[in-house]
């Protein structure tokens, strides 16, 4: 069939996980039931660990860091009328870490940025087509759409919390949902406040709106006005004016150009897949805004599924595609938990280790099914072990990095020795061995998403990836 893969929902997770796919060769399909690409900010912070995970598409990440900043400081205005700037944190790159903090940068920036990569692979998004139903078996995947019935081997349901593929599936989202706590999020256009803070303000009493918070999003004109807690009142315009006008006499709205209700919805689901139909992002797991996790983790699962069918597709061991679940579900429960945990917590008074952990640069699979069931997963070994983050190095002589060689391949193998090679892979010398604790004769194999495949001899670590190479090798895309 000409289409292996049906997408449904082209939020990030979505459009991430088409352009992984596309750019393997995988003919692919991205339906969205909205008329048109989304327009707000919801999500804002595109974390360290997702710009590593987005970089290797080739120029992605560079294009949204010119688009962004990582040095907005907090400002914070008292009940008393005083101001306090929080310090910055540091942002400076790092040989293993270049890109060491969030990036403030609005969703619908992230969106508009992989539409046009994915645009390169000949694929856009199918705007206003709905799904409403789908059946799958041994085969693949029939899909009922406003525009007909479709069929895929394989189909990801990336379209939200209320994700119709989830519902038509049955799988249960497990949670629960507290009405009572709700939260206003818009674009809007103002005048009156400097745009070189994050302006916030809070009152020691829960009263209507005593929280809000106004962050100017760069490479636009727009903030995103946060406040809660809401009243009874729809935050209409005339509601959205008042609560700007309130945070100086100077400070005015001039036009509001996207508005949300957001409710604390804490759900997840059970498993990600049901036949040959996979969940991903907000289909498979909701939480606080906290902690700016959503959108990233979304682009996590879009990532660690994305390679996994290409390779399944191109003649790899088809029960790589268990390993989805099994290696995002602990993630999305780690989620759920940080983004509880720093619910009500202000910006200022986050530990060293929560911010650690929301980069996500700490995110291990371990102790999953891929990891090295030969070393003990609660032991740290020297350097990075199968299932850890695999860190950026200088490589070939100090002519390029561990990260800008794994944009030419899915599979990347490290080394100290030139002449070592694995079969299906990208050899890359690096220049220290001590950023991954190599002894002589050891190599790491570096998986398509980024973390450690296994380290061993070149022998060792080519027996163990045989059954996981696609058997036609399609060179990632540049």
């Amino acid at each position: 069939m000409d289409t292996e893969v049906i997408v449904v929902g082209a939020g990030p997770t979505g459009l991430t996980a088409a352009l992984e796919l596309a750019r393997r060769g995988i003919g692919v399909r991205l339906l969205d039931a909205a008329p048109a690409p989304f327009a707000g900010s919801r999500g804002k912070g595109l974390q360290p660990r997702s710009q590593e995970l987005l970089d290797v598409v080739g120029g992605v990440t560079d294009r949204l860091v010119a688009l962004g900043r990582t040095d907005l400081r907090v400002r914070r205005h008292e009940p008393d009328g005083t101001v306090r700037d929080e310090p910055g944190r540091d942002t400076t790159p790092t040989p293993d870490t270049p890109w060491p903090t969030t990036l403030l940068i609005p969703q619908w920036r992230v969106e508009q940025v992989l539409r046009e990569r994915l645009a390169d692979f000949g694929v856009a998004p199918e705007q206003g087509v709905r799904v409403d139903d789908l059946t799958s078996d041994d085969d693949g995947v029939t899909v009922a759409t406003s525009i007909g019935t479709l069929r895929a081997r394989y189909v990801v349901g990336a379209d939200g919390g209320g994700s119709t593929v989830r519902r038509t599936l049955g799988v249960s989202f497990l949670g629960e949902t507290r009405e009572e706590i709700r939260m206003v999020v818009a674009d809007v256009e103002l005048e009156g406040l400097d745009r070189d803070h994050w302006h916030q303000w809070g009152a020691p009493d829960p009263v209507p709106y005593s929280w809000v918070a106004l962050c100017p999003l760069p490479a636009s004109p727009t903030w995103q006005l946060q406040a809660g807690p809401l009243d009874d009142r729809e935050p209409d315009d005339a509601v959205l004016a008042e609560i700007v006008a309130a945070r100086g006499p100077r400070v005015r709205l001039r036009r509001v150009a996207w508005r949300s209700v957001w409710r604390l919805n804490v759900r997840m689901v059970s498993d990600y897949r049901r036949g040959n139909v996979f969940l991903a992002g907000d289909a498979a797991h909701v939480h606080s805004p906290a902690g700016a996790q959503g959108m990233n983790t979304g682009i996590g699962d879009a990532v660690n599924l994305g390679w996994k069918l290409a390779a399944v597709l191109r003649g790899a061991d088809d029960t790589l595609l268990d390993t989805y679940t099994a290696e995002r579900l602990p993630i999305a429960a780690g989620v759920l938990g940080i983004s509880a945990e720093l619910s009500g917590q202000a910006m200022w008074a986050r530990t060293a280790a929560q911010v650690r952990t929301t980069s996500q640069l700490d995110l291990s699979y371990r102790d999953g099914p891929l990891g090295d069931p030969d070393t003990d997963p609660d032991t740290d070994g020297p350097g990075p072990r199968a299932g850890d983050r695999a860190p950026d190095a200088p490589a070939d002589g100090g002519t390029s990095t561990v990260f800008l060689r794994r944009r030419e391949a899915d599979w990347t193998v490290l080394t100290t020795d030139a002449a070592a090679r694995v079969p299906g892979t990208v050899t890359v010398t690096v220049d220290d061995p001590a950023t991954y604790a190599l002894a002589p004769g050891e190599v790491v194999a570096v998986r398509p998403d980024g973390y450690v495949g296994r380290r061993g001899t070149a022998d060792e670590v080519g027996a163990w990836l045989a059954p996981l190479l696609a058997r036609v090798q399609t060179p990632a895309g540049h």
